[in-house]
């Protein structure tokens, strides 16, 4: 498996069943191996026993045949027999008669054999014989049966198997990888998708094929357990959207209340009244954060959708935040590159980049520099302040979550689970990686 990004790739030649493929081959291999070394020995053992049948019958062919003909017949009956069938050769007095104008050294006498070659006189083709001596009346006779044509046949026996085996492994393999490549394709789609569902797209279902398998099974039981998590985040949501709906109006009568009795007060009435209104504020400001972000998430709130530069947003980002930095005695930077354009939601871009910034300025501190780089479509946003631990770089984008447990900065909790819905509505990723110090976010958006 090889890491792209954030996507992960998988090659057939690395998965578990190609391994199995090759298990597989290799059995396969070794059985047919086996079986062809079996059949081999077989024919081996069969061109032998035929080999000593039919000597064996020439034997007592030419002994009864010297035992009831004249010496005159059997020499005849010699020089007539056909090399072909069987190649005889008597040898009397010095003299031999049959095929041959030679006797072959050291041949044994039947049943022992001796393998032994012959010259042919008109294309001198080179054959090979197989035989033994017989005691005859008439003396020695040389019987000799042709195997050449047997050894040929053997040749092409093992041609053949060696084929059938390099065709077997090939085309194996070729089916293991070929299964291998279409059983991953399901794997990376389901990969894709748990990205999707990673990403807060709790809609997302893995899809169920008309035949089912062992992986339609494991999509079905993924699906319920899907649909059971929606259905206690959507219990979730509508509680708490809900009780940011209630109260807020309440919450809003009390502070016009606050207001109009701190007008008709005195000072310290009025101060108090200040503080109160203060708090109320950041209540109410809590409450519709969290049912904007309901909306976004949700897809309820219909994006302004236009052509936007990346460059000049971060020009406006710049100009916008270059007066707080400076009243921080922070140094807040900007370097675009090639521009790129996109087609969103401006005001919503804006929001969700210039939260980022806020953060930065807010919890990087004093004298600290914040950087803005745009290049192409990619936007990064970092500082040298202490930065985020690993172990909350993702937990950061939840509601409500705040890494400052003295609240000493001032804050909802719901400032980055708003970036990344804006974000994800725009289909750009978003990656919170080391400054070394500080934090560096990285926006990238689909050009």
């Amino acid at each position: 498996m090889q890491v792209i990004g954030s996507v992960n790739v998988f090659k057939p030649f690395q998965s578990s069943v190609w391994r199995i493929t090759i298990i597989f081959t290799s059995l396969v291999t070794l059985i047919i191996g086996a079986l062809l070394f079996g059949m081999y020995r077989e024919l081996i053992l069969e061109q032998q026993h035929q080999v000593e049948i039919h000597l064996e019958s020439e034997r007592i062919h030419y002994q009864q045949l010297a035992l009831t003909a004249s010496r005159q017949a059997f020499a005849a009956q010699v020089r007539t027999a056909d090399p072909k069938s069987i190649l005889v050769v008597w040898q009397h007095d010095d003299q031999l008669e049959g095929a041959l104008s030679f006797m072959p050294l050291d041949m044994p006498m039947l049943p022992e054999t001796k393998e032994f070659p012959i010259l042919s006189g008109g294309l001198e083709k080179l054959h090979l014989f197989t035989g033994g001596l017989v005691q005859t009346r008439y003396g020695p006779v040389l019987l000799a049966s042709r195997t050449d044509q047997l050894a040929t046949l053997i040749d092409k026996f093992i041609s053949a198997a060696a084929t059938a085996v390099v065709v077997t492994i090939l085309l194996t393999l070729v089916g293991g990888y070929l299964f291998s490549k279409a059983l991953l394709l399901r794997v990376v789609n389901y990969n894709r998708l748990s990205r999707l569902i990673e990403q807060g797209h709790y809609d997302t279902r893995f899809p169920i094929s008309e035949h089912p398998d062992e992986f339609d099974m494991m999509a079905t039981q993924f699906n319920r357990v899907l649909d059971t998590l929606q259905n206690n985040l959507d219990a979730v949501r509508g509680v708490t959207d809900n009780i940011a709906h209630d109260l807020r109006t309440p919450l809003s009568h009390i502070r016009i209340g606050l207001e109009q009795l701190a007008s008709r007060s005195s000072d310290d009435v009025a101060e108090s009244c200040a503080v109160l209104i203060e708090e109320l504020e950041m209540c109410l400001a809590t409450f519709n954060a969290m049912l904007s972000l309901t909306r976004i998430e949700e897809g309820q709130q219909q994006l302004e959708l236009q052509s936007v530069s990346l460059s000049e947003l971060c020009c406006d980002l710049e100009e916008m935040a270059s007066a707080v930095a400076e009243m921080q005695e922070q140094q807040l930077s900007l370097q675009t590159g090639v521009d790129c354009v996109i087609t969103g939601d401006k005001h919503l871009l804006f929001m969700a980049l210039y939260n980022l910034i806020d953060n930065a300025m807010k919890y990087s501190g004093e004298g600290t520099d914040i950087r803005i780089e745009q290049e192409g479509a990619m936007i990064r946003i970092s500082d040298n302040g202490p930065g985020i631990p690993d172990s909350d770089k993702d937990r950061v984008f939840g509601r409500l979550v705040r890494l400052d447990p003295s609240r000493h900065h001032t804050g909802t909790g719901l400032g980055l689970s708003m970036v990344k819905a804006i974000l994800s509505r725009h289909q750009a990723q978003i990656e919170l990686s080391d400054n070394h110090p500080g934090l560096q976010v990285t926006i990238t958006f689909r050009a």
